[in-house]
């Protein structure tokens, strides 16, 4: 779809020319939507590791519930198909094809909470990812199963698009976190 291809590039640039560094404060929102709906104790929560100018979600590693959570990171398999695995800050990772960073390879877990990375959102909670599709595809096979698994895109507030071009693929995230709070 040209239109999307066209879109990446004008976020990338546009991610690239505003980003920002956060604080922990920037995930206050979600600390207490996690708190007041998932009862459970032990909350496993897929991160991402940032790069190219993504916002930095290991910044909620700072907020003391977190470091006592089991945290996942993304591993990309064959066939475009991405699974989670275990990992703790000081790990070691590795660099995959795509020079993004993974942790070792261990069981395949599914989260409670994914922090998914976009380009672009919208009004709507779709998002504008890379165009490999691994998140898309893991949440599709995923969420049909549990029905409980909560998807937060992260962003800054000027990554928002009026409306993205979608597709029967593209999954609808359930929350978007900005600056400036929650997406309503």
């Amino acid at each position: 779809m040209r239109q999307k291809s066209q879109l990446r590039k004008k976020y990338l640039k546009i991610r690239k020319e505003n980003y920002f560094e956060i604080d922990k404060k920037f995930f206050s929102p979600l600390l207490k939507l996690i708190k007041k709906n998932i009862k459970k104790k032990s909350v496993i929560i897929a991160l991402y590791y940032p790069s190219n100018f993504e916002l930095n979600v290991l910044k909620v590693l700072e907020l003391k519930y977190f470091s006592h959570q089991t945290i996942l990171l993304p591993v990309a398999e064959k066939n475009n198909l991405m699974n989670f695995y275990q990992w703790k800050k000081n790990d070691v990772l590795t660099v995959n094809k795509f020079g993004m960073l993974e942790p070792l390879k261990t069981k395949a877990k599914i989260p409670d909470v994914i922090i998914v990375p976009l380009l672009a959102f919208d009004k709507d909670k779709f998002r504008l990812g890379y165009g490999k599709g691994y998140y898309d595809r893991y949440l599709n096979k995923y969420i049909k199963k549990h029905k409980n698994i909560l998807t937060v895109g992260v962003a800054f507030s000027f990554q928002k698009y009026h409306k993205l071009p979608i597709t029967n693929f593209d999954v609808k995230l359930d929350l978007i976190l900005t600056e400036k709070g929650f997406l309503r």
